[in-house]
């Protein structure tokens, strides 16, 4: 079926290869022409979702530690979008690996979830640098990191595609969207590095959400254009300084109304709808920053009740105890052996105190086959597991 031949977010183009011929999307250059439409609506929340930003910062100020916080947000942003794209590893099952408790249970792509962590961790550490700007040739780097070691690693890691790719069908003819052929892609790419470091009076949060588009669109790997798209939203609301922490992952937004993400991005690409994704965007930004506000203040009340009950041990094992609930918030899976590291104590007592604690029900002994028992801070990572996205549907409803 012919596509429609031209809108303001690009056209389709007949190529003919050796092969067959096809029909491939050539974005327009940002930002869009016509402009872009902010009605009120847009603009309300525009609004809101700037504001939820704020409050997201003043609670991640107000953490014990937000890095910790912050450390978990980030699997948990790990974990969906790499479920997204097919796998099935689960928040728990990265916490586990990253605690040295794997076992035959925890699907092998944990690993894909973990390279997700260390990627972005990469480019976020590199665009601090004032010396550093997010780059094309940076983002190239991200997705070397990201690809590494995992499914796709032959798919040239680290480097833009050299041949058309498409997406969805076994073959070019079957796909449900074919991105622009090698010459335009590099055109595409070269507009989209420009309108990132343009002074563009558009607003961050649009231009942000432009970019994510932009990018699905051009598709410029063979592999994991989902996940880097994804990644490079929480890079830009740092390089745009919208956040002062990296605390806030829209992955979960787009998981748990995957069917109207895809939609949305379909229809720019084939209506020129920029609005309507735009909207999607901002509303994800305004519902995920609140529901990261009620996490922070959860924990918050977590760690002030679970002092409180060991502060009532013996003076010795409450001070010894209170230092490990703190290493809790960021390593929320332990063995006695890594009680005995965190607090400076012998093995024999740290096995006393973690029991004290599995006693008190702060802890709670992990059923894996493994020489060293393992402890989990069961709680804590309640907060973060994916059962809980469905506050998403209640928050949603309410805008």
């Amino acid at each position: 079926m012919k596509k429609t031949s031209l809108n303001r977010a690009g056209k389709y183009q007949q190529v003919q290869s050796k092969e067959t011929a096809y029909q491939a999307f050539i974005p327009s250059t940002l930002p869009p022409s016509p402009p872009l439409i902010i009605d009120d609506k847009m603009q309300t929340l525009l609004s809101n979702a700037d504001r939820a930003l704020g409050a997201l910062d003043m609670a991640t100020d107000l953490l014990p530690d937000s890095d910790f916080f912050i450390l978990s947000y980030l699997r948990k942003e790990a974990t969906l979008s790499s479920q997204i794209e097919g796998t099935q590893a689960t928040f728990m099952d990265v916490a586990k690996a990253e605690a040295g408790a794997t076992d035959d249970e925890i699907p092998k792509d944990y690993e894909e979830i973990i390279n997700y962590t260390d990627a972005l961790n990469f480019g976020l550490k590199k665009i601090r640098q004032d010396d550093f700007p997010l780059t094309l040739r940076l983002i190239k780097d991200i997705h070397n990191k990201l690809m590494v070691g995992v499914r796709g690693q032959h798919k040239t890691p680290g480097e833009f595609r050299t041949s058309q790719n498409w997406i969805g069908g076994a073959t070019i003819n079957t796909a449900s969207y074919i991105p622009p052929t090698v010459d335009n892609m590099q055109a595409s790419l070269t507009n989209l590095e420009k309108f990132l470091h343009d002074t563009n009076p558009l607003p961050p949060l649009i231009k942000i959400a432009l970019i994510h588009t932009q990018f699905e669109n051009i598709h410029p790997f063979l592999d994991g254009n989902g996940r880097i798209g994804r990644l490079l939203i929480t890079l830009l609301l740092c390089h745009y300084r919208l956040l002062n922490k990296p605390a806030l992952y829209l992955s979960e937004y787009f998981k748990v109304f995957q069917k109207e993400y895809y939609n949305r991005l379909d229809n720019v690409h084939e209506k020129g709808d920029y609005e309507s994704w735009c909207k999607f965007f901002l509303e994800g930004v305004w519902v995920v920053a609140e529901q990261a506000v009620i996490t922070a203040k959860k924990i918050n009340s977590l760690k002030e009740k679970d002092m409180k009950r060991l502060s009532e041990l013996s003076a010795q094992s409450s001070k010894n105890a209170i230092l490990l609930l703190e290493e809790l918030f960021g390593n929320p899976i332990i063995t006695v052996n890594d009680a005995s590291r965190m607090t400076g104590i012998t093995f024999a007592n740290a096995n006393n105190l973690v029991e004290k604690m599995v006693d008190l029900k702060i802890l709670t002994p992990l059923n894996i086959k493994l020489r060293d028992r393992v402890f989990v801070y069961t709680k804590y990572i309640d907060l973060f597991k994916e059962r809980d996205y469905k506050n998403l549907y209640k928050l949603k409803n309410l805008k």
